[in-house]
This record gives structure tokens, C-alpha cells and sequence, in this order.
């Protein structure tokens, strides 16, 4: 009898790029010397198609689908778990959809399996099935005794072969599954070692199959690599309907979830979460966490009202701008966008006259926060002008808008979400620009709204 042929790929280990041989330079995401070969070999019917290896075998198995018209297609009000998480609602976009493939990446340590875990045993009312495949039975129990809540329908596994997953899976019928962590997960079909890309793609798909097939919400907990990117090949984060990225310094007590993607909401939403001995602690009102609080007033400060999906928040900027000691001034920022600082010195140099060419700028976002919002703008040049003049703002003021290469004073979106949580902050004074202010009600408010053109003109208002 022949021996079947084991049939192999090489895969770049930085994006998962698969080719049929060897190659120096992957053609995806153009590094070198980042291909290993793997086995690709997989049996002829998926777990699934069995009965004794599945979770919910040929019963879950979905009839052929066939195609319909537009119009014939009923649209019914998705149903959504409540997972008595407000920030994790938020970034999920109101729920946990039933049937969804939730993966959350984040780096060692940050705090993804404790938040995962202070999740599932606040799901009283759903049964909620826990494998772990890097801790012991023990170790979760210490950390849950730690978070203090109790859940008697939650259930622990620890195992790192898939087909046993799906096993205990059939017999305990879980309403929510969490997975920590996919890269230790390894399926029989495959021929290479847990963690690998191949794993990693076939344990995600048979995964997400279950999702689909028996509506349970399943969450997967991925590590990420030192680029800042989720591990394993870049199709597992189009395989799955919501990608959430757990951020933060773990010198610091506050973590940041941020939605990459959503299949079921905005992509733009932010969750935050202070680390005590006790758990995640939700942080309702991020704005005064975002905000230094200082005993006397110090110039480079100033604060920004942005826009994180639908949530408001204002943060706090500090800039210094120093003489330069050596040939070539250094460019150095903390949250923001280099590129962008440069574009924001060259306005200053060209529009204002403040010549910040030679000077050392060091930029920084409080609280470890990273902002891509153009609103920003205006506050990041009103803190470079406050420390090149060596002038404080007053704690009282913020700022919202956008700057042009002209030194105009552009207008941003959602401009009265802004000023209403600078008036709720308890702030006296908002710059926004005057060309986003129409039929806006200014008498409504109870924070004065100084709106200007040109970015000269609110210097001299603010500083003279």
C-alpha cells in the first residue's frame, strides 16, 4: 500500500504570506529570511463532519444555502448578551452577537486573560465554558478568588488539543466559549507544532465554523508580536467578525481596549480599564484620568478635545521645546504621529513666526493614550507655543480643531459632542474653529465658545 504523500507549504512568519517554495524576501510584506516550512497535510472530512469529534456534529450542520433575491431577504433585530461590562459593550458595539468570533490581542502580561475571566464570571445567567491552554486549573482559580465574583455556571478546561476541546464542548454545551490562547491550541489534522501558522489558520477555522453552525459568541485571546501586530498570519484577523487590541504600559495601572475591526459596529470605539489587585476596574469617565492633576500651572500643557468612535474625550498634551545642544534637533513623540508634528512645526515656523527649527521638540499624550484625531491639532500647537514662550494656558481652556498647511483654523466633526464634555469637565473655555458652527446653539451652553478663522488670531487672543 502507497504511503500518502505528505504535502508541505512555506509560510513567511511575519504575515502568514504562503508559497509553494522557498523564498529569500516575502513578496507581502517585503522582510527577509522569514520563511519556514510547514505541513500542510490535512484528513479528508473536518472534525466537524464527525459526530464523536465534534462539538455539535451533523445536528449543528447547516442545510445548503441557496441563493434568493434581494428583496426576499428578512432582516430581523440581532439579539445581543449583555456583558455586564460597559466598556466592553461599547467597543463590541452594544453586545455580545450570538455566533460571533471575538479575538483579542494584546501583549504578555498586559492583561487579556484577566479580563476575559472577570467577563466570564460576570455572565451569571450564561453558561460559560474557559480553556486555557497556558495556565493550570489552580491558577485561574487564584485569580478568580482575587476578582471576588462568584459564577457557578462557569466551567474551566485546561487543554491544548482542539479535538478534546470539542469534545467537552458537546458534553457541557456552553452558551459562551472563551479560548486563552489560540497559539497554544493544536489540531491533529495538522503536522506541526502548536502556535505555528498552519495551527493557528486551521484552529481558527474550525473555530469559527463552530460559531457560525451553533450561534455560540467565542472569544480568543491572541498574543501579538514585536511589531505591535496580532501573531500568526494576517488572514486570522479576516476570519473573524471583531478584533479587539488590549493596550497599555504595564508600568502603569491604566489599559486601553481598542476595536481594529467590527463587523457589528463602529471601528473607532475605545474602552478603558484601570489594573488593581482585584481586577479591571471600568473607568466610566475617562477625561479625569486622562488629565493630570498639578498644584500650580506649568506651560507646554494643553488639552484637547478628540473623538474616539462616539465617545468624547479630552486628553491631556504636553509639549517641551528646548535649544537644541547637538547639530541636528530631535523630533521625539509619545502617542501622536510623528509625521504629522512636523507638518504642525513647519505651520508654526511659516504662518506664526516662532522659529522652532532649532529647537529640540519632545511631544507627549498623557496616559498612554494614542491619537490619530486631526482635532488634536490646535491643541498640540498651543502647547508647543506655550513652552517656546515659556507662557502657561490657563487650566480652564481647550481646544478642538484642525490646522491647515495655510494656518487656517479647520472645523471637525461632531464639534458639539466636544464642547459638551468640556462643559461637563467643568472647563470655562473652548478654540474651535468658526467654519463648524452652524446652527449651533451657543446660549445653550454654559462654557464660552471662541471661534476663529485664521491660527495667528487665536495666539493673540491667548496669549496676549
Amino acid at each position: 500500500m502507497a504511503k500518502a504523500k505528505i504535502k508541505t507549504a512555506y509560510f513567511c512568519s511575519n504575515c502568514g504570506y504562503e508559497a509553494p517554495k522557498w523564498l529569500g524576501k516575502c513578496p507581502s510584506c517585503q522582510k527577509w529570511n522569514t520563511f519556514a516550512e510547514e505541513v500542510i497535510e490535512k484528513s479528508t472530512k473536518t472534525r466537524f463532519a464527525s459526530a464523536d469529534a465534534a462539538a455539535g456534529g451533523s445536528a449543528f450542520r447547516k442545510a445548503a444555502a441557496k441563493a434568493v433575491t434581494l428583496k426576499d431577504i428578512q432582516v430581523q433585530q440581532e439579539h445581543r448578551f449583555d456583558a455586564h461590562d460597559q466598556e466592553l459593550n461599547r467597543v463590541l458595539g452594544s453586545g455580545i452577537v450570538p455566533g460571533s468570533l471575538v479575538l483579542i490581542g494584546g501583549e504578555p502580561g498586559i492583561g487579556k486573560s484577566t479580563l476575559m475571566l472577570q467577563v466570564a464570571l460576570k455572565l451569571i445567567a450564561h453558561k460559560v465554558l474557559y480553556v486555557s491552554g497556558e495556565e493550570s486549573a489552580q491558577q485561574i482559580k487564584m485569580r478568580a478568588d482575587r476578582i471576588a465574583t462568584k459564577n457557578n455556571n462557569l466551567f474551566v478546561l485546561t487543554e491544548t488539543d482542539l479535538d478534546k476541546v470539542f469534545n467537552q464542548v458537546k458534553e457541557v454545551k456552553p452558551e459562551i466559549l472563551v479560548i486563552d490562547s489560540i497559539q497554544t491550541l493544536g489540531s491533529a489534522t495538522i503536522d506541526s507544532a502548536p502556535g505555528s501558522i498552519s495551527q493557528v489558520k486551521e484552529c481558527t477555522g474550525e473555530l469559527m465554523r463552530f460559531a457560525k453552525e451553533t450561534n455560540t459568541p467565542t472569544f480568543i485571546i491572541g498574543h501579538i508580536n514585536k511589531d505591535g501586530n496580532i501573531a500568526g498570519p494576517k488572514v486570522l484577523e479576516h476570519m473573524v467578525d471583531t478584533v479587539l487590541q488590549f493596550e497599555g504600559d504595564r508600568h502603569l495601572s491604566y489599559r486601553i481596549l481598542r476595536t481594529i475591526k467590527n463587523r457589528f459596529g463602529s471601528t473607532s470605539e475605545l474602552g478603558i480599564y484601570e489594573m488593581r489587585s482585584d481586577g479591571l476596574r471600568e473607568v466610566n469617565n475617562p477625561s479625569e484620568v486622562l488629565i493630570s492633576q498639578r498644584e500650580e500651572e506649568l506651560s507646554g500643557v494643553a488639552i484637547g478635545a478628540t473623538l474616539e468612535g462616539n465617545r468624547p474625550l479630552l486628553i491631556e498634551t504636553q509639549a517641551l521645546a528646548s535649544p537644541s545642544t547637538y547639530g541636528t534637533p530631535q523630533r521625539a513623540t509619545t502617542g501622536f504621529d510623528n509625521k504629522r508634528l512636523q507638518m504642525l512645526i513647519a505651520v508654526l515656523e511659516r504662518r506664526g513666526g516662532f522659529r522652532l527649527g532649532m529647537r529640540d521638540i519632545f511631544l507627549n499624550i498623557a496616559g498612554g493614550v494614542k491619537v490619530q484625531d486631526p482635532a488634536l491639532d490646535l491643541a498640540v500647537a498651543a502647547a508647543l507655543v506655550s513652552s517656546f514662550e515659556e507662557v502657561a494656558i490657563p487650566p480652564t481652556v481647550c481646544f478642538a480643531a484642525e490646522i491647515g498647511l495655510g494656518g487656517e483654523i479647520r472645523a471637525v466633526t461632531h464639534v458639539e459632542s466636544r464642547i459638551a464634555e468640556a462643559e461637563k469637565m467643568g472647563f470655562q473655555t473652548i478654540y474651535v474653529s468658526k467654519f463648524g458652527l452652524k446652527g449651533i446653539d451657543f446660549n445653550k451652553y454654559g462654557i464660552q465658545i471662541r471661534a476663529y478663522g485664521k491660527l495667528e488670531d487665536i495666539f493673540q487672543d491667548l496669549f496676549n
